[in-house]
């Protein structure tokens, strides 16, 4: 059980750390202590429920279903393309925030958006549901639970880590250049995901 355990906490940790549209959304949000505990929480167990789903046996059902796939991925790229054009318009009037500076989203707007880099993502499901999924097929019994829940663990660990750990950086970021430079990160990041989910969606490869 261990060894399964471990080799679910490692994927899951290879999978959720690469630079994405939920990360930079919690890492932002950290540095402006605005809503962390329970965006963190909400991003660690939406994986949670969807690697659940996936070592259950839903991975099967989601990949063969191409018009869910569609959907997700076109409405990803239209979130996407909209939140990068508001970060680059942070960029061009950035504003030095620290603690104890008015939050600029109220907790309402945060969860949904929060929920909407979750769910609106198809990079999200291939990676819980299909990935994680299918290869919980090389386990039986308690094994694969212990492969599914290590791949959750890393969910946790990494989400909070980086929601709380982002407040070491808040020097650096009392400046409003390095404001104008986060955002021009994320507005990057945010449109090359859109691209490729439009690229996707047209049938690229």
């Amino acid at each position: 059980m261990l060894s399964a355990g471990l080799s679910g906490l490692a994927l899951g940790a290879s999978l959720i750390m690469a630079i994405g549209a939920q990360n930079a959304f919690i890492l932002r949000q950290g540095l402006i202590r605005s809503h962390v505990f329970i965006l963190c929480l909400i991003c660690a167990l939406s994986d949670a429920t969807l690697i659940a789903a996936g070592v259950g046996g839903l991975g099967t059902i989601v990949a063969q279903s191409p018009v869910l796939i569609s959907v997700v991925t076109l409405g990803g790229a239209v979130f996407l393309g909209l939140y990068a054009f508001m970060a680059f318009r942070r960029a061009v009037k950035p504003a030095a925030m620290v603690a104890g500076a008015p939050e600029p989203m109220g907790l309402k707007a945060a969860v949904l958006t929060c929920l909407a880099f979750t769910f609106l993502n198809p990079h999200v499901y291939l990676d819980t549901v299909v990935l994680l999924g299918s290869l919980s097929a090389a386990f039986e019994g308690a094994e694969r639970m212990a492969y599914g829940a290590g791949a959750a663990i890393a969910s946790f660990v990494w989400f909070f880590g980086l929601g709380y750990g982002a407040r070491f950086l808040a020097p650096l970021f009392a400046r409003p250049a390095a404001w104008r430079v986060l955002d021009v990160i994320i507005g990057v990041v945010m449109s090359l995901l859109a691209l490729g989910l439009l690229w996707s969606f047209l049938g690229g490869e």
